[in-house]
């Protein structure tokens, strides 16, 4: 118990920080903006805090499954941090700032072909953006883009490595899954077709979101679009989500692999059981 609530405690903490990091680094941030994000982080680490203290949880994912929501933690962090350092460095530039800076302008640059989703994120920008804001949405597209992939490849390292699930858990389902629902239907094919949707969606979103904008209207406020933590918060969630549903899909996936390996399994044990019982008689 004592264990389960320290854990639950350092986990709401790091959400909080997570939060409260573009204040923070940030010089030029309004009052109320920072009271504004003071309390989203208590909401988001009070929801941690419940989530990971309870037996069951309703909402989190893979709680008992690490490190699963630790990249994901991680890749948040990143991005919320390297587009903070980015926005930071605008009013005073330090040598950090400077690097991630280079590094999001390579990066965006490289991706920025026709239908790429560098591209279509610039233009959900208005026609009357100066090309200073199209360069900083390109930046910061390319920061966090690069940023998810990056957390992608690890996920997928530690999967192909073993190390998910770890091989002295046992995995449960509603523990891990507590949206999901293991008695309608077959539960392998369920899961293959959940995890495959998820990962369609991961790949589509990034297109989806910038294209729909641009079609629905003239295009959104460059000067809003821009503003530090208005473009921080945007360029993370539409990097984040795609890979979010990336790593879901792939996590069920091998959750497939697993259970179908565990009914091969048992099928033969039983197989073995019934040959030898056969021999007995």
């Amino acid at each position: 118990m004592v264990s389960r609530f320290s854990g639950a405690f350092v986990r709401a903490v790091l959400v909080m920080g997570v939060v409260v990091t573009p204040s923070v680094l940030m010089s030029g941030v309004s009052v109320d903006a920072r009271q504004m994000a003071a309390l989203v982080a208590l909401f988001a680490g009070l929801l941690t805090f419940v989530e990971y203290n309870t037996d069951a949880p309703s909402l989190i994912e893979f709680r008992d499954a690490p490190p699963f929501n630790r990249v994901r933690l991680g890749m948040l962090f990143a991005t919320v941090f390297c587009l903070s350092v980015v926005e930071s460095g605008r009013e005073n530039a330090t040598s950090l700032s400077e690097l991630v800076q280079a590094v999001g302008h390579l990066v965006g640059r490289s991706m920025d072909f026709p239908y790429s989703p560098v591209r279509l994120a610039k233009l959900m920008l208005a026609e009357t953006a100066t090309p200073a804001q199209v360069m900083a949405v390109r930046d910061a597209a390319g920061i966090a883009y690069l940023t998810s992939l990056v957390s992608l490849s690890v996920f997928v390292i530690l999967l192909k490595a073993g190390s998910w699930p770890l091989r002295d858990r046992v995995f449960n389902v509603w523990v891990n899954l507590p949206t999901f629902d293991p008695t309608a239907g077959d539960l392998v094919e369920r899961l293959e077709r959940d995890g495959r949707i998820n990962i369609a969606l991961g790949f589509l979103i990034p297109f989806i979101i910038p294209f729909v904008v641009s079609l629905s209207s003239s295009g959104i406020n460059p000067d809003s679009m821009t503003s530090s933590q208005t473009l921080i918060w945007t360029m993370t969630a539409w990097a984040f989500l795609p890979a979010s549903l990336f790593m879901r899909g792939i996590a069920l996936g091998r959750i497939a692999e697993m259970v179908r390996d565990i009914r091969r399994a048992q099928g033969a044990r039983d197989s073995v059981a019934t040959s030898r019982a056969s021999r007995v008689f």
